[in-house]
């Protein structure tokens, strides 16, 4: 029996590369942090909230806010992701994999 071409695997994997490139846990924590702007995005357009209006719920700056809503920026205190739940009527849930 023969193996399909789209089967076989040749090499390392893209994860195998960026780890010996150095760079798995920064474009790891990138991905993560896209997905976490994403949702507090939405959970903000579902509740109707602006920027000004989730800060001042925050307490806390608009820009510190536009930070922790950049997806680029990979840098949050578990303490903003907390407070930004709590002020969607989320939860925050961390766990290692």
């Amino acid at each position: 029996m023969t193996t399909p071409l789209s089967a076989v695997h040749i090499g390392s994997d893209f994860d195998d590369f960026l780890s010996d490139e150095g760079l798995l846990a920064e474009t790891e924590a990138v991905a993560v942090k896209r997905v976490i702007a994403w949702q507090l995005e939405q959970a903000m357009e579902a509740r109707g909230l602006t920027k000004s209006a989730m800060a001042r719920q925050m307490h806390t700056s608009r820009a510190a806010l536009d930070r922790l809503l950049d997806p680029q920026s990979p840098s949050v205190t578990l303490l903003t992701l907390e407070r930004a739940a709590r002020v969607l009527g989320r939860r925050l849930v961390v766990s290692l994999a």
